[in-house]
């Protein structure tokens, strides 16, 4: 079964946290998530999430909630959208404004997990 999973990373690449929807295409907001975000704060250092059906972009949904995070946190996280073949991740500049979205060559070890906890079938990344 495809659907959106989403994971905390702390420091080294620590899972922190994880959850899952029943819908390849959303990631309902989530008490528990929010929780688990605020509890967690001081070692949050990004959060990831699945697009299962492609699309290695961050949707309006989720800009509105990564600007929601980083204003609630008073810092920029670094946040990743995992397709079945790429690692997009943004990461926080300096200033107001974000550097810019990249595609990550060499992943974390935990885009694996992700990838299977999604549903994705590993062997289509074509490794």
């Amino acid at each position: 079964m495809l659907r959106e999973v989403c994971f905390l990373i702390g420091d080294h690449d620590t899972v922190l946290w994880s959850d899952a929807s029943q819908s390849p295409t959303a990631l309902p907001d989530s008490r528990a998530r929010w929780q688990a975000i605020w509890s967690r704060r001081e070692y949050l250092i990004e959060v990831a999430h699945t697009h299962p059906l492609g699309g290695a972009k961050f949707s309006l949904e989720d800009e509105t909630t990564m600007a929601a995070l980083d204003a609630a946190l008073g810092r920029r996280l670094r946040y990743a959208v995992i397709t079945p073949t790429q690692l997009l991740r943004r990461i926080p500049g300096e200033r107001t404004e974000h550097v810019g979205d990249h595609i990550v060559e060499a992943e974390p070890w935990w885009t694996a997990l992700i990838r299977s906890a999604s549903g994705l079938n590993l062997s289509e990344k074509g490794d």
